[in-house]
């Protein structure tokens, strides 16, 4: 027996949520494997590859999706401030369930020269038992290993952007650099943070970080982390969250972290409160201002928390905004 057909019944429904996530209903190229067209059968993985390929000038952009958490939603978590029927309501009218959605973890490497950054790190080993934390198997499968990290770029410091830093209590990137918010960092070791309702976080932030803290470079708002990529302010759902500008060959992508972490929510909606929004009128202009910005320049962005590989397009609804999915619009232009 094949190692394809050979998975057990828990894996086959994993991979099957991802393959419907990647081709079912049009989040990306159907394969949903690379927009490069010299990848072989060799490398892709049946089912569903868990990674995505683009360029943007050239840079080399590589998706990895760290997994993915069905569950009941998005209601509270989305529209905490109105009733489940109006968010219902807003999830009927988008063809989707009304009280069931998939939060998807979407890990992005950049190449750019002789550098791979490595965009957040998923939940790492403490989120396998639960089907995600898959990064280190899919960056396999997308020809990568951990040692070819030069750099790590956190976005934010919650839990499923910093489980990764660690594999068994070692450096899981041994050959990297780190780079974090100064406002993020600041605030994840402050009391307040540690003795506040986020305590639990900031004791992760503090064990996350203990073997790496000779290797982090804190960075602001506008600063190049390396020459085409820089720091853009994107406060609100945390105090210091960064949002990362890639620019190559004149083109560019807007890594947009958590600003928009519902596809339907986050931009039909924006003023909307998100449950995880730690100040939540301020997380809210962040997505007005991040979404007029990325309508009227038509750059793409790729979200964290977006369908699978999570990039696509901002376009203008009347007072709103609607996010309109990457088909083949990098593909015809590479």
């Amino acid at each position: 027996m094949s190692d394809t057909i050979c998975i057990n019944r828990r894996h086959a429904m994993m991979l099957a949520a991802g393959g419907l996530a990647a081709t079912g209903l049009g989040f990306g190229p159907a394969n949903a494997q690379s927009t490069e067209t010299s990848m072989t059968s060799a490398d892709t993985q049946p089912l569903a590859p868990g990674w995505h390929r683009f360029r943007i000038g050239e840079a080399e952009i590589t998706v990895v999706l760290d997994g993915i958490r069905p569950g009941e939603g998005p209601h509270p978590t989305f529209g905490e401030d109105q009733s489940a029927d109006a968010v219902g309501d807003l999830m009927a009218a988008n063809h989707l369930p009304r009280a069931r959605f998939v939060n998807f973890f979407n890990v992005v490497v950049v190449k750019l020269g002789d550098q791979r950054i490595l965009v957040d790190t998923g939940f790492g080993e403490g989120g396998r038992a639960n089907g995600m934390g898959l990064l280190r198997e899919r960056l396999a499968a997308a020809g990568l290993s951990p040692d070819d990290i030069t750099l790590v770029a956190l976005t934010h410091l919650h839990g499923d952007h910093i489980g990764g830093l660690t594999e068994g209590g070692a450096p899981a990137f041994p050959k990297a650099s780190y780079v974090v918010g100064r406002a993020e960092m600041a605030f994840w070791t402050s009391d307040e943070a540690k003795n506040g309702p986020r305590a639990e976080n900031a004791k992760a932030v503090e064990k996350q970080f203990a073997g790496i803290k000779d290797k982090v470079r804190l960075i602001e708002d506008g600063e190049a982390i390396v020459p085409g990529m820089v720091a853009r302010a994107a406060f609100g759902h945390t105090p210091g969250m960064l949002a990362f500008e890639v620019t190559s060959g004149g083109k560019g992508v807007m890594l947009t972290a958590d600003i928009f972490s519902q596809f339907v929510v986050s931009f039909q909606k924006p003023d909307w409160q998100v449950r995880f929004d730690q100040d939540k009128p301020a997380a809210a202009e962040t997505r007005k201002r991040f979404a007029r910005q990325l309508a009227e320049s038509g750059m793409p962005l790729l979200g964290y928390h977006l369908p699978f590989p999570g990039l696509g397009y901002v376009a203008t609804e009347g007072e709103s905004f609607r996010f309109v999915p990457e088909t083949y619009q990098t593909l015809a232009e590479g």
